[in-house]
């Protein structure tokens, strides 16, 4: 018997993708600030409807049945045509909208910098949030707490940071590719010696942790090589590992994508950059590519349409003057 697609209120699909997504009927109703009592009421309606159980309870949460799966597979593609019907409006620009942006440091700082403003003048009455990156951002996207995330993500193929790591619930776009260089304050020693991993490896790293590890891609393919870095000193961004090994009194050096070449002449930092000294083949495996991350969910969603392209254009003059 084929169901009547208007005898079902869509707002229940809304309620559905956050319990595929939470497989938990109060983790779902935290996300929709509602009851967990409303949830399973849904649940109760859409089962009805399915005529199916669509999930069972499981030691790991709700596990999806058969037909849930299927419908698993449509459902985000749905909702986006929704959302994006839904925002066609020829209207005033709507008030009170907020921008949460999470971005990695500091590329915020001297690619992005006027895009606040760029918000601000488009959107007079709106709130704008930017974060910098950390462990947390990732989740923060997932859990829709963030409309985008720019970020680094390393293309090593052991790295647990990689692009293929990156949830299926989120859609990217790669903005640049970039490729890490040793920034060295320049009157270090080392810039009198002859440049090669052997002179590298001999004085004190500065590590920038990425996705909370402090090793990077760059240890993983010196380990492959029998080799290690001797690394005295961590921060969370490359912008304080910059700032630090441009301070006199001690013999540290960094490595920083080179994008931050940017912020080292903007802020006048006394250091030089230089490519790492590793054979093509090997320093083709640190490329970084940068991503603009995005919910499934907010693919057709107009704000977050205009946002990705203000993105874009401001990475563009910068990348490509």
């Amino acid at each position: 018997m084929n169901k009547q697609l208007h005898r079902l209120d869509l707002n229940l699909l809304v309620i559905l993708q956050y319990l595929v997504e939470e497989r938990s009927v109060t983790l779902a109703a935290k996300r929709l600030s509602i009851t967990p009592s409303s949830v399973s009421k849904s649940l109760a309606k859409l089962r009805q409807w399915f005529d199916d159980p669509l999930f069972i309870r499981s030691p790991q949460g709700l596990t999806s049945t058969p037909l849930m799966h299927r419908i698993e597979k449509s459902l985000p593609e749905f909702l986006n045509l929704a959302n994006y019907i839904a925002d066609i409006r020829d209207t005033e620009k709507p008030r009170g909208l907020k921008f949460r942006l999470m971005m990695e440091a500091p590329l915020n700082l001297i690619m992005l910098h006027d895009l606040s403003l760029k918000i601000l003048n488009q959107y007079p009455e709106s709130n704008v949030n930017v974060r910098d990156w950390d462990y947390n951002s990732l989740a923060s996207i997932v859990a829709g707490d963030a409309d985008i995330g720019v970020l680094g993500r390393e293309s090593y193929h052991k790295s647990k940071e990689s692009i293929n790591a990156l949830p299926d619930i989120l859609n990217f776009e790669v903005l640049f590719i970039d490729r890490p260089l040793a920034f060295v304050r320049t009157d270090h020693p080392l810039l009198s010696e002859k440049w090669d991993l052997t002179n590298l490896l001999k004085y004190p790293h500065i590590s920038t942790e990425y996705g909370n590890r402090i090793p990077w891609a760059f240890d993983d393919v010196l380990h492959s090589m029998g080799l290690t870095r001797n690394i005295q000193l961590s921060y969370s961004s490359f912008e304080q590992s910059l700032l630090m090994t441009s301070q006199s009194g001690h013999s540290l050096l960094t490595c920083a994508p080179g994008y931050c070449q940017h912020y080292v002449n903007e802020f006048h930092l006394d250091l030089v950059c230089i490519p790492l000294p590793l054979e093509p083949e090997i320093y083709q495996q640190l490329d970084i590519p940068f991503l603009m991350l995005w919910h499934k969910r907010n693919a057709y969603n107009s704000k977050t349409r205009w946002l990705r392209e203000q993105i874009k254009s401001g990475i563009a003059n910068f990348v490509n003057p």
